[in-house]
């Protein structure tokens, strides 16, 4: 089933953010021969609106096309603000009810980094825990003191809404959109063709997301964290992931929250979901041997786990996510 996707631009947004979710939606990558998005470019008003680098030394430097109007997000399955390009003041009332109104018919709305206060205008956001790109917070908090602004994360998923940190952070929280909706093989071709890593996971509750370190760093947690995924199927330990890291109990606890925003125990969790899923989409293991592989240990585990986390049985994720061979 094809999924329509509308990308949302206002006046003078950072070219970077709106280019993201171009990139990602556009176009399939060569492997993908299933299903993909129609992505509409949408704005209020004139078709052509300018946009910024983002950096004030070059305001209004770009010009963007929008061949859609605000019409589009009547009929979207899935609405994007890339960002605004003011975030002292609220987008027009139209901009703001059109948002508002497809959120009440049951549109999934996503916001990029400081797209969070087209939301935040809208209602949206109140009383919701949102990522938002540290140097946006204290205006968010200012303007709307009902919306808690977390900048420890990459993104927050909270199913029918989902915000993401500035830059970089958008790819990763349009990444894990395609995951959702494709599965993770898909998420992953996209983010070969785009040369980033397919998922950076941290914590697990509302699918928080933060950094997780390359393979290739020898500094920080990046090798324990690498020797630890070569190793869920087995119990792991805070004291164990310490030993190996040459640290205490307590400095790595420390040194893993400043890094990736999470416990040690919640970083193998979320890992051991992940895992879970990639098995359910690649092989024909049984529920058992899956739970076992991916160190959640008994199907009855995993499937609170998948409850919990995706609100589906481990069967219906595989029904809904099974690659099947082509050719």
């Amino acid at each position: 089933m094809t999924r329509t996707l509308a990308i949302l631009v206002v006046p003078g947004a950072p070219i970077f953010e709106v280019a993201i979710p171009c990139q990602l939606f556009g176009s399939p990558p060569p492997s993908h021969t299933g299903p993909w998005y129609d992505v509409r470019l949408c704005s209020e008003g004139s078709s052509r609106l300018r946009g910024s680098s983002g950096q004030d030394d070059l305001p209004g430097a770009f010009q963007i096309v929008a061949p859609h109007g605000l019409d589009a997000l009547e009929t979207a399955d899935t609405i994007v603000v890339p960002a605004t390009g003011n975030v002292l003041h609220d987008p027009s009332p139209q901009v703001i009810e059109a948002v508002r109104a497809a959120h009440a018919r049951g549109a999934r709305i996503v916001s990029l980094c400081s797209g969070a206060f087209v939301l935040a205008a809208a209602g949206l956001l109140d009383g919701r825990r949102t990522a938002l790109h540290w140097k946006h917070a204290p205006v968010l908090r200012e303007r709307f003191p009902t919306v808690e602004a977390d900048t420890s994360v990459l993104y927050i998923d909270d199913g029918d809404l989902l915000t993401g940190a500035g830059n970089s952070a958008g790819i990763d929280l349009c990444l894990h959109i395609v995951r959702q909706d494709l599965g993770a093989d898909v998420a992953n071709a996209v983010a070969r063709q785009m040369v980033v890593p397919p998922h950076r996971t941290g914590g697990q509750a509302q699918y928080v997301e933060t950094p997780l370190p390359p393979s290739g760093r020898d500094d920080g947690l990046g090798p324990v964290l690498q020797w630890a995924l070569t190793r869920l199927d087995r119990p792991l330990t805070t004291a164990e992931l310490a030993g190996r890291a040459g640290l205490t109990g307590r400095t790595l606890i420390r040194r893993f929250h400043a890094e990736t925003g999470t416990t040690p125990l919640q970083w193998l969790l979320a890992q051991r979901v992940i895992r879970a899923r990639e098995l359910l989409e690649e092989t024909d293991l049984s529920i058992d041997l899956v739970a076992e592989k991916c160190g959640l240990g008994t199907a009855a585990n995993l499937r609170t786990h998948f409850a919990r986390e995706l609100g589906v049985t481990p069967s219906e994720y595989r029904r809904a996510h099974r690659r099947v061979p082509v050719g």
